[in-house]
């Protein structure tokens, strides 16, 4: 057996640290500034997310705010709880809780996008996926969209 990527790895060493502050899901701390967006992300980070004893949903997410910030992030806390439920897809949190602090800078640059691909989209599904707002949701659909239709032109050159 040969060595492991190092990012085999780092998911099963992060999950225990990550468990240990109250993350069950140390991917909402990784994808924070893709949850609530860039300019959220430089002021307020997520710092724990505990859920009631034997429960998965209705939990309270505590979140770090730069001081300066804090009323703005106080307005835009449904918002926030919104889109962090809509990031786990189904009601995970019930409130959300502020303190305030330093907040680590998000590396500086902005989260990789896939890029685009090359294939085009079969010309019937093409104009129903151009009506949906949700760019992230369009571009999952359009992939789907490319791979059904692969999967169909293999099946006819088998036939």
């Amino acid at each position: 057996m040969g060595a492991k990527p190092i990012g085999e790895l780092m998911p099963e060493i992060g999950r225990t640290a990550f468990r240990r502050f109250g993350f069950v899901q140390s991917s909402v701390v990784t994808r924070w500034p893709e949850i609530v967006g860039p300019h959220h992300a430089k002021v307020c980070s997520p710092e724990a997310l505990r859920f009631p004893p034997g429960e998965k949903a209705g939990g309270i997410l505590q979140l770090v705010v730069v001081p300066a910030h804090a009323p703005l992030i106080q307005q835009v806390i449904p918002e926030i709880m919104e889109r962090v439920n809509r990031f786990f897809g189904y009601q995970a949190v019930s409130r959300i809780k502020l303190r305030q602090g330093a907040v680590k800078p998000t590396h500086g640059k902005e989260p990789a996008k896939a890029p685009p691909s090359l294939k085009p989209i079969p010309m019937e599904l093409g104009d129903s996926l151009r009506d949906i707002g949700d760019p992230e949701l369009r571009t999952v659909l359009e992939s789907l969209a490319r791979t059904l239709s692969d999967g169909e032109k293999s099946g006819e050159d088998e036939k």
